[in-house]
């Protein structure tokens, strides 16, 4: 027991010397997105647009997605990239999007909760 406290000890101690990534700017998100849609690796392409009009000083964005208005939208950049995550809807329920930003490509992800499906999603800036 005194062993693994040990190890626990140093493995903490080790990780909070560690230097802080630098935090990218939440900014970055701004613009219009060319987002892939396509719902197999082997599907043709299926474009919409993701647009994020207003980044808040709160973490907290503004925008659209497949032409549907982003709700309860937050912003985290503590972790070294751009994660973020916000609801759109239409008539078959609630869309939970996420998605984070690294070399100019979001990567996320939706999940429909009245459809019933996860799906994959890239974009690039338009």
């Amino acid at each position: 027991m005194r062993t693994l406290l040990a190890i626990l000890f140093v493995a903490t101690s080790v990780s909070a010397q560690k230097p802080a990534e630098p935090q990218p700017k939440a900014e970055s998100l701004l613009g219009t997105w060319k987002v892939d849609l396509r719902p197999t690796p082997d599907s043709p392409p299926y474009f919409q647009e993701f647009v994020v009009r207003k980044v808040n000083p709160d973490k907290t964005f503004e925008g659209s997605f497949y032409g549907a208005d982003v709700t309860q939208a937050r912003i985290n950049t503590a972790w070294g990239a751009v994660r973020i995550a916000f609801v759109t809807s239409d008539g078959t329920g609630p869309y939970n999007h996420s998605a984070v930003l690294r070399d100019g490509v979001l990567e996320g992800l939706t999940n429909s909760t009245g459809r019933g499906f996860l799906s994959y999603w890239s974009a690039v800036r338009k």
